[in-house]
C-alpha cells in the first residue's frame, strides 16, 4: 500500500474521530483486502454449490439461465444503496451506525439486533455447509465417518475454532488469507467451468431457459407441490442466498484505508463479480448434466452425483479440495464480520458484557473478546438447535431460512431511513463515492420492493415457521426495547456528545499503540 501516505491515514483518522470513534483497530487492509472480505463471504463455491438444489430440483435449467441473473440483481440493488451510505459513514459494524444516524436510537438498534442475528446464524449455516461438503467430497468416501450430530459438532468446532484463531492473530494475517481466497474463489470457479464443459456429452444451451416444474416428488422434495410459476420464484432464493455478506465491506471500514473511497467499491464489485463468475460456473454445471430430470430427482445430493457421474475421480478431488479450503475461508471471512459487529455495537454499549466485548488487544489491534464470542455462539446455536423439532423441522433448518430475512431486513432498514434522511440535518453531507440524490432514491424504493419480495419467498413452504420466528423476534425485541433498553441503551456518539469524547479518544489509541 506505497500510495497510502500520512495525508490519507489522518483523513481517515479524522472521519472516524468525527464520529466519535478511537483508531483502536488497525487500518491494515487495501482496497483489494476489502472486497476480497465480501467476495469471500459470498463464496461461489459455498452457497452456488450447498444450495444448488433450489434450482435443479425447482425450474430447472432456466432457475440458472434466467434466475440467477435476477436473483444477483435483486442483491445488487441493496450493495448499490448501502455503498452511498457507507460512504457518509465509513465505520466498522456500519449498518448499525447507519440505523441510528439516519434514523433514531431504537432504529439503529434494531438494525444491529437484526444484523447480529443474521450473521452468528449465516457463520454456522456456512461451516454446517462447508461440513456436509466436506462430507460428501472426502469424509463418507475416503474416511467413513456418519453424520451424526456429535460428528457436526466436533468438526464445526474444529474448523470454526480455527477461524477464530486466525482472526485473532491480527487483521493482516486475515487480510493475506482473504486475498488468498479471492484469487482461489476466481481460480477454482472457473477451473470447475472449464471442467464441466470438458466432461459434458453435449452442449444443450437451450436447457439454460427451458423452464420445468420439479417440485414436489420428482425433485426430491426440495419443494413441496406448487405451480411452475412460484418454483421459478422459489428458485430466486438460490442467488439471493448466496450473494450475500457484502455488508463486510462496511464492518471493516476501520480496518480499510482510504474507507471512504475503498468500502463502496470493495461492496459493489464483490457483487459484481461474484454475479458474473458464478453465472459461468452453474451454467457450465447444468450443460455437464447427463439428464436434468435425473438431476432433479438427486435433491441436495445433486452436485456430487453430477461430478461423480462425469469427471475424472482425480480431477474431481482436486477440485473439492480447493472447494472445501475456499469454504472454510468463506468462514474466516464470515467471523471478521460477526466480530466486528458485535465490536461496534459494544462500545456503545449495546450488548451484555459490551466493556469485555469491546477491548482491543494492544498486541494483535484486535477485538479478541469479540472474536471467540461470536465464533462460540455460532457453534453453540447449531449444536442447540440441531437436537430441538418442531414437527419432523429441526429448528436449526427453521431458523437458517429466516437468517437471509433478518440479514436482508439490517440491510433495508437503514436504506429506508437514508431515502427519508436525503440532505436534512440528519443526512446533509455526502461521501466521496456519491451516486446522486435522484439515483440513490432509486435503488432505495428497489430495495424496499425487493425486500418485500424476499420476505414473501422466505416463509414459503418448506420453510412457514420462519414467518413465526420473525414475528416472535419482533415481538420479543419491541419488548425488550421498551421494558430495558429505551431507558438505558443511549446509542452512538451524535451531536455534542462527539466533542465530548476527544479525550476519550485519545487515551483509546494512546493504549493500543496508534497514538
Amino acid at each position: 500500500m506505497s500510495d497510502y501516505t500520512e495525508v490519507d491515514k489522518k483523513q481517515d483518522i479524522q472521519i472516524l474521530h468525527s464520529m466519535g470513534y478511537a483508531q483502536e483497530l488497525e487500518r491494515r487492509m487495501s482496497q483489494f483486502s476489502n472486497f476480497a472480505v465480501s467476495f469471500s463471504i459470498i463464496c461461489i463455491l459455498s452457497g452456488g454449490i450447498n444450495s444448488l438444489a433450489q434450482a435443479t430440483s425447482g425450474a430447472g435449467g432456466a432457475a440458472i439461465g434466467i434466475g440467477w441473473p435476477l436473483g444477483c440483481f435483486i442483491s445488487f440493488v441493496f450493495a448499490v444503496a448501502m455503498a452511498q451510505i457507507s460512504s457518509a459513514y465509513p465505520t466498522a459494524g456500519g449498518l448499525y451506525h447507519w440505523g441510528s444516524i439516519l434514523g433514531n436510537r431504537f432504529t439503529g438498534w434494531l438494525t444491529a439486533w437484526f444484523n447480529l442475528l443474521g450473521l452468528v446464524t449465516v457463520l454456522g449455516a456456512i461451516n454446517v455447509g462447508t461440513y456436509y461438503f466436506f462430507m460428501g467430497s472426502f469424509g463418507t468416501p475416503y474416511f467413513g465417518l456418519e453424520d451424526t450430530t456429535m460428528t457436526r459438532i466436533v468438526f464445526l468446532a474444529i474448523i470454526t475454532g480455527a477461524q477464530a484463531l486466525v482472526n485473532h492473530m491480527g487483521i493482516g494475517l486475515t487480510a493475506k488469507l482473504t486475498d488468498f481466497s479471492g484469487y482461489l474463489i476466481f481460480v477454482t470457479a472457473i477451473l470447475l467451468a472449464l471442467v464441466c464443459l470438458a466432461a459434458a456429452d453435449t452442449y444443450e444451451i437451450s436447457r439454460l431457459f427451458t423452464f420445468s416444474n420439479y417440485s414436489g416428488e420428482t425433485g426430491g422434495n426440495v419443494w413441496p407441490q406448487t405451480s411452475g410459476t412460484w418454483v421459478f420464484l422459489l428458485g430466486l432464493l438460490l442467488p439471493i442466498y448466496t450473494i450475500t455478506g457484502y455488508d463486510a465491506s462496511a464492518h471493516t471500514s476501520e480496518e480499510t484505508v482510504k474507507a471512504a473511497h475503498s468500502v463502496p467499491r470493495g461492496m459493489i464489485s464483490s457483487v459484481l463479480w461474484a454475479a458474473l463468475f458464478g453465472y459461468i460456473m452453474l451454467c457450465s454445471f447444468v450443460l455437464m448434466i447427463p439428464d436434468m430430470d435425473e438431476a432433479a430427482k438427486q435433491g441436495w445430493n445433486v452436485f456430487f452425483w453430477a461430478m461423480d457421474a462425469q469427471v475424472n475421480p482425480i480431477i474431481k478431488d482436486v477440485l473439492y479440495l480447493a472447494i472445501f479450503v475456499s469454504q472454510w475461508l468463506c468462514g474466516l471471512a464470515t467471523v471478521t464480520s460477526v466480530s466486528r459487529m458485535i465490536f461496534a455495537f459494544s462500545r456503545d454499549g449495546g450488548l451484555p458484557a459490551s466493556k469485555a466485548l469491546s477491548k482491543v488487544s494492544p498486541t494483535y489491534r484486535t477485538p479478541v473478546a469479540a472474536i471467540w464470542t461470536g465464533s462460540i455462539l455460532a457453534v453453540l446455536f447449531v449444536w442447540g438447535s440441531s437436537l430441538v423439532s418442531i414437527g419432523d423441522t429441526p429448528v436449526y433448518t427453521i431458523v437458517v431460512s429466516c437468517t437471509v430475512i433478518f440479514l436482508f431486513f439490517s440491510f433495508a432498514i437503514p436504506i429506508t431511513l437514508g431515502l427519508f434522511a436525503w440532505g436534512t440535518s440528519k443526512w446533509d453531507k455526502m461521501g466521496p463515492w456519491n451516486l446522486g440524490e435522484g439515483m440513490f432514491k432509486l435503488f432505495a424504493i428497489l430495495s424496499i420492493v425487493a425486500m418485500v419480495l424476499i420476505f414473501v419467498l422466505g416463509i414459503q413452504p418448506p420453510n412457514d415457521w420462519a414467518l413465526y420466528i420473525t414475528v416472535g423476534f419482533l415481538i420479543v425485541t419491541g419488548i425488550i426495547w421498551f421494558a430495558f433498553e429505551n431507558r438505558r441503551f443511549r446509542g452512538p456518539p451524535i451531536g455534542d456528545e462527539v466533542a465530548r469524547r476527544q479525550a476519550e479518544i485519545a487515551a483509546a489509541e494512546k493504549a493500543v499503540g496508534e497514538a
